[in-house]
């Protein structure tokens, strides 16, 4: 069968590359065209558009390019007409995607899967109404979306989350820590891991005042997980005068090798937790007071950490908007680090977290599920 996927970050390239693998495993005649990246491209098939040429995030960057979004929109459309698939695979990406299921549903009538459901129990809602319209099945990583969604009366599957499998299948599984410190020239200290986010502007936010929440703790060393695409010698201007290494491509490495974690809100959290690494999560905004209120009032979820959602409670203490603060930051991170049973009570609840997710396998069951349906 002909599959047409459209991934328009580094993100879902990876979650769709690892989906095309599997379904290459049900399907031995699969054949695919996609927008997408280096990863899916590896799997096989035409890449027709890289993601790089379609990340623009933020009101000002889609203004500025509103015309390469436009062009994008159109010659996919064009793609998919012509290749006529037998299913469109959405993956994130809700912008584009959902424009995308639109026009596939009411012009071509060809079966829409969504793999990895846009994050609308927090923001926008109201895009639920386009996809029971418009998606023929939703596939979901996290738990809670299926209750979330049976609110508005719209069956969708959980098919695991593909963190647990990308967290299992890591290089240096077994790694020591005498092993990692020996790999990277590191002192025999203690780490603290710093988490500052994907993003310059995140960085350029979060890593300074989380830098002055570690001055003090002289029994650890700190290392800072570099972000892809970021460049060395931007994080120069931030570390000068801090007795620390930046370290690119070993998130996982640095996480597994460290007593505690400062990280900021996203993926990044529930990768820790599942890495049973302690941690605070601290996201740094414009206007805290102003910024804490609206997501009191505007935003429907309780919480901003995976770790949190999941759980349905807090287990990591979550230091945003007026709550960030080097204080409360430092008082935390000592909590975690010195107070046994504090330390304890927060893996334990990560283990309660593992147990919700379950286990490996979500490509495999969202790829199981996507050929049931087609067959």
């Amino acid at each position: 069968m002909k599959y047409f996927l459209i991934a328009g970050e580094a993100s879902g390239d990876l979650h769709a590359s690892n989906l095309m693998k599997s379904i290459k495993q049900l399907d031995k005649e699969a054949d695919f065209r996609f927008f997408g990246g280096d990863l899916m491209a590896v799997q096989g098939g035409t890449l027709v558009k890289h993601y790089r040429e379609m990340a623009f995030m933020g009101i000002v960057p889609v203004v500025m390019n509103a015309k390469t979004i436009l062009n994008n929109l159109q010659l996919c459309q064009k793609e998919i007409a012509g290749y006529q698939p037998d299913a469109v695979i959405l993956v994130d990406y809700p912008g584009f995607n959902l424009k995308m299921a639109r026009f596939v549903k009411a012009r071509l009538n060809i079966p829409v899967f969504y793999y990895i459901s846009p994050k609308v129990w927090a923001w926008k809602e109201y895009r639920v109404k386009s996809f029971k319209k418009y998606v023929d099945e939703m596939l979901c990583i996290l738990p809670f979306e299926v209750d979330f969604y049976e609110k508005h009366d719209y069956r969708v599957h959980y098919v695991g989350n593909p963190s647990v499998d990308e967290i299992d299948a890591r290089e240096y599984k077994d790694e020591t820590f005498a092993e990692f410190i020996a790999a990277n020239t590191l002192p025999d200290r203690p780490i603290i891991a710093l988490l500052a986010g994907s993003r310059k502007q995140e960085i350029s936010s979060n890593l300074p005042p989380m830098l002055q929440a570690v001055k003090g703790f002289d029994d650890y060393q700190l290392v800072v997980a570099g972000a892809p695409g970021i460049e060395p010698d931007f994080y120069d201007k931030f570390t000068q005068g801090f007795p620390l290494r930046v370290l690119f491509h070993q998130t996982y490495r640095i996480l597994a090798q460290s007593q505690a974690a400062l990280v900021t809100s996203g993926t990044a959290t529930l990768e820790t937790a599942l890495l049973n690494i302690p941690q605070v999560v601290c996201y740094r905004t414009s206007m805290p007071r102003l910024s804490y209120w609206a997501f009191k009032n505007i935003l429907h979820t309780p919480y901003i950490s995976l770790v949190n959602l999941i759980c349905g409670r807090e287990v990591v203490t979550e230091l945003f908007a007026k709550f960030f603060t080097v204080d409360n930051i430092r008082k935390e991170l000592t909590q975690l680090l010195h107070v046994k049973n504090y330390r304890k009570n927060m893996l334990d609840n990560y283990a309660e977290m593992r147990r919700i997710l379950g286990g490996t396998g979500a490509a495999d069951r969202a790829a199981e599920t996507i050929l049931n349906k087609l067959r």
